[in-house]
């Protein structure tokens, strides 16, 4: 069935729509969470550590929302502060030295924007992220699972491999902010959405991701296993391939890519 980018929109944040946690307890074996930026604090909206992707070592990085109230507020409603992109760098630093590829799974409305996360250096904690991603010494795949919200979704994004969920969105920012600004009516977002061209289909065609995850019918959490199974053959014919070239020849694709972009 033909979504409109608007239901995309509703569907991608839907509560029940499968979590970050949940790909990795599915598709990796072993997970150890790590915390801390080792500079200011634990941020719960960006979960990372080390698993297994079937016998390979990898880091994984995901942004995590909750499954009620509850869980949404002690995750921050899966909006990082600046200390939660720092321990992602953090962890993707510590996979280049040891070879561990990179796993990201983005879902975010975007990063945090209060008073305390502009003061510890949200710009700069971003914009360290996408400096070293560009250049980072080891494989780099990254997944957009439900809402990639602005720049708090690009700091996970510089890879060499970039995918969406079908029903998943991408853009600059949400369709509510971009009608404020745009329209000067925040009541326009669904005409919004349909301007930003946020969709996956959208977002392949402009080259700007390197393929559409496809969901069941209704979306990802009506059939799991389904969307992981997808998710997991990805993951390992990328990293075979990622894997077989030189970290030289890796590097300038990638920064080649986003030139291009």
């Amino acid at each position: 069935m033909d979504l409109t980018p608007w239901e995309k929109v509703k569907l991608a944040r839907m509560p029940i729509r499968p979590t970050g946690l949940d790909y990795i307890d599915l598709i990796f074996k072993g997970f150890v969470e790590l915390h801390g930026d080792r500079l200011y604090s634990e941020d719960r909206a960006i979960v990372g550590g080390l698993a297994f992707f079937d016998d390979i070592p990898v880091t994984i990085i995901a942004q995590q929302k909750g499954r009620n109230t509850k869980e949404n507020i002690s995750r921050n409603f899966s909006m990082p502060h600046p200390e939660g992109y720092r321990k992602a760098i953090r962890l993707m630093k510590q996979a280049e030295k040891f070879e561990r590829p990179v796993i990201c799974f983005i879902d975010t409305p975007g990063a945090f924007c209060g008073i305390g996360a502009e003061e510890r250096g949200q710009g700069e904690a971003i914009a360290t992220n996408l400096a070293e991603m560009m250049l980072l010494r080891t494989p780099i795949i990254s997944v957009v699972i439900s809402e990639g919200g602005s720049g708090g979704a690009l700091a996970l994004g510089v890879a060499d491999k970039v995918y969406m969920l079908e029903n998943a969105i991408y853009s600059i920012l949400s369709p509510e902010g971009f009608a404020s600004i745009l329209y000067k009516d925040s009541t326009k977002a669904e005409a919004a959405a349909n301007d930003m061209r946020l969709t996956a289909q959208d977002l392949y065609q402009f080259s700007i991701i390197d393929g559409i995850i496809s969901e069941p019918p209704g979306g990802a959490h009506n059939d799991f296993g389904y969307v992981t199974g997808q998710v997991k053959d990805v993951i390992g014919a990328d990293l075979k391939e990622l894997m077989s070239i030189s970290i030289s020849e890796m590097i300038e694709k990638r920064y080649k890519k986003y030139r291009n972009i």
